[in-house]
């Protein structure tokens, strides 16, 4: 179902708050070559807009094996900036790139308006057993795959343990939720916040999920959509438990993530842990450099205990649709080497990506690995000698498929804080602004020409 003609103002607005310079897309003993290709070797110029760090190392290597072949990587903003130029530049007809950078949450918006190629016929198809099955499941989107992963954010959970053992918690014996409320009094008492939270719509997204909720889905034509974020039981359970932690003061709801004064708060230990997403080492390396051999990694606490997981953050490359199709195979060449190729994937792990393939998760390599590695070339044991690659690839093991996002998921992060915010501040409820977002969600996708269940 195409949407051009129905809407040409996209209100693209807001996305995930949780986002970092350096995604991942993983390493491989796969030589990712295509078997599909340019038809002729005519001099091609590739445009790619994205904002990820460790893309454009890759450009060297693909062209040097590819010398009929130019990419050019702009960064076109963040998240919501890049949603909003690309939307307005394949609407307007003009001046789009050949290929996009889309995190998960944003791609099925994008398949469904019909913006994107099928990378199913240039045999995309194939590498079924290549990524973990989150962003398999993330890319695989009505029976065809319209991205590749670039990189993954498993949740995990970051904490302080020179905070934590001052406290007298010991965060690898904590388990389930209503343990981690009794871990956050305990931090509390110690004079920390176990985690911050000032509204954010891709940690509540994150968090459902962990909690198995499937409060979203949309037909394979593209033309209905369900939204019942009220009525799952799952959203509820995660709802009621965060409010208690809201109401009991057990969060720091003040401190706006990826402000200087969260860095600050994670530097100084007042912000004791974090439920992110597996990218966050490098993060914690920058921003909170006086927590270097203070900070440890473990599994996400879930609410029965349940060894399962989700994603938080995460994207993928995206062909935007072309009737150049010696351009297209160019581009998937492209896409192939940064996110397939085994020499691509390399470059861009070792630049710091998080990866989103099986091979370099099971890699002793990485598997072992102790130490951060600065832009000097300086190692750091932030992790205080943990082979933190060992937890995160376990995370990345246990997420859970099935979860689907909104074609309006864009729309609906940046509105979140608009209904939901006064319940961080003490004056409203979780429950009832999770209510009013869905009455404007239904509203919204029936503008767009959606059918609400």
């Amino acid at each position: 179902m195409k949407f051009t003609a129905m809407k040409k103002t996209v209100a693209l607005a807001g996305a995930a708050a949780m986002l970092v310079s350096v995604a991942a897309c993983g390493g491989s003993s796969n030589t990712g070559s295509s078997s599909t290709g340019s038809s002729s070797d005519k001099k091609i110029e590739l445009t790619v807009w994205s904002w990820d760090s460790t893309l454009p190392r890759t450009v060297e290597g693909f062209e040097k094996a590819n010398p009929n072949i130019k990419v050019k990587v702009t960064n076109a903003g963040t998240n919501k900036d890049e949603y909003n130029a690309l939307s307005n530049a394949i609407e307007g007809g003009s001046g789009a790139p050949d290929i996009a950078q889309i995190e998960y949450y944003a791609l099925p918006e994008y398949v469904i308006r019909g913006y994107l190629e099928n990378l199913s016929n240039y045999g995309a198809s194939d590498f079924s057993d290549f990524y973990t099955p989150g962003t398999w499941a993330s890319v695989n989107i009505n029976d065809g795959v319209y991205a590749l992963p670039m990189d993954s954010g498993p949740m995990a959970w970051f904490y302080n343990k020179e905070v934590f053992d001052k406290a007298g918690v010991d965060a690898t014996q904590v388990k389930t939720w209503d343990q981690f409320y009794e871990a956050a009094k305990k931090i509390k008492a110690a004079g920390s916040y176990i985690t911050s939270d000032s509204g954010d719509a891709g940690f509540f997204d994150s968090m459902t999920w962990l909690a198995g909720a499937k409060p979203f889905s949309t037909s394979k034509d593209g033309k209905t959509v369900s939204i019942d974020l009220t009525g799952d039981s799952k959203v509820k359970e995660f709802t009621d438990f965060w409010q208690k932690m809201i109401d009991e003061g057990l969060i720091d709801t003040k401190t706006v993530g990826w402000t200087d004064d969260w860095n600050k708060g994670l530097d100084d230990g007042s912000i004791a842990s974090l439920l992110t997403g597996a990218w966050m080492p490098y993060n914690l390396l920058s921003g909170a450099p006086n927590g270097e051999g203070k900070w440890r990694i473990a599994q996400m606490p879930t609410a029965d205990s349940s060894e399962t997981n989700s994603e938080n953050g995460g994207s993928s490359l995206a062909v935007i649709k072309s009737d150049d199709k010696d351009k297209v195979a160019a581009a998937y060449k492209f896409m192939e080497y940064a996110c397939h190729n085994a020499e691509g994937i390399k470059t861009r792990v070792d630049g710091g990506a998080f990866p989103a393939d099986n091979d370099t998760l099971k890699s002793s390599d990485f598997l072992g690995m102790t130490a951060l590695t600065d832009s000097d070339g300086k190692a750091h044991e932030y992790f205080g000698g943990q082979k933190f690659n060992e937890e995160l690839a376990k995370a990345a093991a246990n997420v859970s498929t099935g979860y689907q996002f909104l074609p309006i998921e864009v729309y609906a992060r940046g509105k979140f804080g608009d209904f939901v915010g006064d319940a961080y501040t003490g004056k409203g409820k979780l429950a009832d602004g999770i209510a009013a977002w869905q009455k404007d969600l239904k509203s919204y996708a029936e503008g767009q020409g959606y059918t609400v269940k």
